[in-house]
């Protein structure tokens, strides 16, 4: 199952390709996901003192952000930032801390991930006397293990070549009579869950705790007349053929279905899914409290935020880069002032404590 991580970075590397950003760019912006490959390992005899953020890319090229690493180096003489891009996954981290063997200080993970890891000992508390908690749009942002220094929208897309009368819901959405055609969900429990309770008619702001069994139940009602995406390039692809006529995708790959159709494909933010991008600090982590100060750093700073919106569509998490959008942009930022007011922030709390088995019935309720 793809990331929304992975999948920033599989559009990175489609718009280098394309020639709409150049391979100083595309390096930057890598390496502002934590996706470029971390530098030779000699290096580390070298520096002062190192970092390692690691994440999902996979890439193999090397070089430094100027969003989040350059930054905090500037400012931090010694310093030295470096990129891994194996993949930091939970149980990865386990295993680095459980054998004492820890080699990364910040991971790019989940909200209900760094739950989970907070609990079992494997993640260091956020120390918000260093982070500061008002350089996040709100509480669920800032955990009790991780913190954002981006976010991300799961959002209502649909054909509009194919439905002429805009859904404006997600009770839209699960009306086949009123909206008939093939439905697109992602083959994962989070998001979906939340668009299905919503169909149901509860309030976004009492959402949590989801009911899971009305929420599942709902969401077999159209098992016949769904598909399931498991990366983004496929939930791209769906729509762009038209096997699905409305779908629940990431609110990158909406941009890029709304601008490569010329607005066949439209997005709605009304009751979209906010997630923040959450980073954690695995215990044991060889870079200390440094690793703080630079996550503290990468919240602190609208600019370079608003440099990864450009980038690739992922949105800030600091109260003042809204301000700071283009204007031609504003549109597509999730965090923006008049999108962020229709959607609802996900609770990581209740999906650290309900995400395992909630994902194992939804996949039984799809499959049937």
């Amino acid at each position: 199952m793809q990331t929304f991580q992975q999948d920033c970075v599989e559009l990175a590397w489609r718009k280098h390709r394309r020639g709409e950003v150049g391979r100083r760019a595309l390096l930057a912006g890598l390496a502002a996901l934590g996706a470029a490959p971390l530098a030779a390992r000699t290096a580390r005899a070298q520096a002062q003192r190192q970092l390692v953020m690691v994440n999902w890319g996979g890439v193999a090229n090397q070089g430094f952000g100027q969003f989040y690493g350059e930054p905090f180096m500037a400012e931090n003489a010694g310093v030295r930032c470096v990129q891994d891009s194996t993949g930091p996954s939970a149980g990865r981290i386990r295993s680095m801390v459980e054998s004492g063997r820890v080699t990364w200080d910040l991971c790019d993970s989940s909200a209900s991930s760094s739950i989970v890891l907070g609990r079992a000992n494997l993640a260091r508390k956020i120390d918000y006397s260093v982070v500061n908690k008002a350089d996040a749009i709100g509480p669920g942002f800032v955990l009790e293990w991780g913190a954002a220094p981006y976010s991300f929208s799961s959002v209502l897309v649909y054909d509009s070549a194919k439905i002429q009368q805009p859904p404006q819901s997600w009770a839209d959405f699960w009306d086949l009579r009123r909206f008939p055609g093939t439905r697109l969900l992602r083959k994962d429990a989070v998001a979906v869950l939340e668009a299905a309770q919503m169909s149901l008619g509860k309030a976004p702001a009492n959402l949590y705790p989801l009911d899971v069994s009305a929420s599942l139940k709902r969401v077999g009602e159209i098992r016949r007349n769904s598909v399931y995406w498991t990366s983004g390039s496929e939930s791209e692809q769906f729509m762009r053929t038209g096997e699905a006529v409305m779908g629940q995708i990431w609110h990158t790959r909406a941009k890029v279905l709304e601008q490569e159709t010329n607005g066949r494909i439209k997005t709605v933010w009304n009751q979209g899914i906010l997630q923040p991008g959450i980073f954690v600090i695995p215990r044991g982590n060889p870079g200390g409290d440094l690793a703080q100060r630079w996550l503290a750093s990468m919240l602190a700073k609208p600019e370079p935020q608003v440099g990864l919106l450009q980038f690739l569509g992922n949105g800030p998490t600091n109260p003042a880069a809204a301000a700071k959008v283009p204007a031609e942009l504003k549109r597509f930022n999730p965090t923006d002032p008049e999108n962020a007011r229709v959607q609802v922030a996900i609770n990581g709390e209740w999906w650290g404590d309900n995400y395992q088995n909630a994902n194992a019935e939804m996949m039984d309720t799809i499959s049937g």
